[in-house]
């Protein structure tokens, strides 16, 4: 889903902000926060609400929340004082207040899923197609992993023709490349070790007829990870 406003650009599945083609950086707190008020446009949404759901089961004080929507604001290009988008609730919370155009986009890769890169566990394989896959324990990331030590939106792979980043996405326990822990995006080689928390995957490139061979053959019963 691409949601565009201001000027701007908010892609929830490349969980970019984009202004111009050009990203506008955020936090992935700060981007789940700007997410949850576009989503929710229709009301305002209380403090208490925002903070259950950006940080569940855990106490925070409502700095932490001013924190981010000051920086939500930063990247806007806006203020308190003329909020054009965010606006403050007085004694309340927050709403998100400029028009928004929806669009429903159907990923290309999901007409045609078989590619020559992978992800593979120890009795699992998992097709990466063109664009975008988030791998995180939440319920929109593209390969839901559960497994301890991983956060909700931990890590992403961009594949772009024949080549494939991976970046981490701010996860609290961080993401590592054949042992070693990576601190911007890094480019994968054919048999790169991927550790996120518990979970190892093998990042691995074959002919497109090959990798769909062995998508059919392990889908009965995928371990650890769930599409």
């Amino acid at each position: 889903m691409l949601y565009r406003f201001a000027g701007f650009s908010l892609d929830r599945d490349t969980r970019q902000l984009l202004e111009g083609g050009r990203e506008v950086h955020l936090s992935p707190k700060a981007f789940e926060l700007l997410l949850l008020l576009i989503e929710n446009r229709s009301r305002a949404l209380s403090k208490a609400d925002l903070q259950d759901r950006l940080w569940p089961a855990v106490f925070v004080g409502e700095t932490n929340l001013a924190t981010l929507v000051a920086e939500i604001r930063r990247a806007l290009g806006e203020s308190a004082q003329d909020a054009r988008i965010v606006r403050t609730v007085h004694r309340f919370g927050y709403r998100f207040v400029s028009a928004v155009d929806d669009v429903d986009r159907t990923p290309q890769n999901s007409i045609h899923p078989a590619t020559d890169m992978y992800l593979a566990t120890a009795s699992g394989r998992y097709p990466l197609g063109q664009g975008t896959a988030v791998i995180g324990r939440a319920r929109d990331a593209t390969i839901r992993v559960d497994s301890g030590g991983v956060s909700r939106h931990h890590a992403r792979i961009v594949v772009s023709g024949t080549e494939a980043i991976l970046e981490d996405l701010g996860s609290k326990n961080g993401t590592f490349v054949d042992g070693q822990p990576i601190t911007g995006p890094r480019v994968l080689n054919d048999s790169a070790e991927i550790r996120i928390g518990a979970l190892v995957l093998t990042f691995s490139v074959a002919s497109a007829s090959t990798a769909t061979e062995t998508v059919i053959a392990d889908h009965g019963s995928p371990p650890e990870v769930e599409r």
